[in-house]
Order: C-alpha cells, then sequence, then structure tokens
C-alpha cells in the first residue's frame, strides 16, 4: 500500500462531495453519513500516526545525534 497524506486529503474532499449532493437523500444519505464517520475516525488515526512519527524523528534529531536508539523506536533495527 502506497497511500500518501495527499491520498487521504483526496478521499476526504470526495466524501465531502458525496455529502454534499443534493440528489442524496433518505436511506442513501444515511448510509454515507455512517460512511463519513467511519472514514473520519480512520483518517484520524492516519493523522495522529503520522504526527507521532514526526515528533519521534524530531526527538531522534535533537537527543540521540545518531546514537542506537533503542528497539521500540527503530523498528528492531538495532539488533
Amino acid at each position: 500500500m502506497r497511500n500518501t497524506l495527499g491520498d487521504l486529503n483526496n478521499h476526504l474532499f470526495e466524501q465531502l462531495e458525496r455529502l454534499g449532493d443534493e440528489d442524496v437523500k433518505g436511506e442513501q444519505l444515511h448510509e454515507e453519513i455512517n460512511r463519513s464517520k467511519a472514514i473520519m475516525g480512520i483518517a484520524k488515526n492516519i493523522i495522529d500516526n503520522g504526527s507521532l512519527v514526526l515528533e519521534s524523528q524530531k526527538f531522534m534529531d535533537d537527543r540521540f545525534n545518531n546514537q542506537d536508539l533503542p528497539k521500540m523506536l527503530d523498528g528492531g533495527k538495532n539488533g
């Protein structure tokens, strides 16, 4: 899977367009609202994970200066 935050942004705008379609009514609208809630939850997790990776990288750049990282932070690459 090679999705990016740009792809996520596109998916969110596509879903917004589906919700804004005035021809979508009744049960179909209800389904789109439920789909939007699910997408929103997943999107939040993706964004939170990206923020964590960015904060981790900042921390490593500031604190570790190319030293071995704990296994939990480097995915086990150091042993």
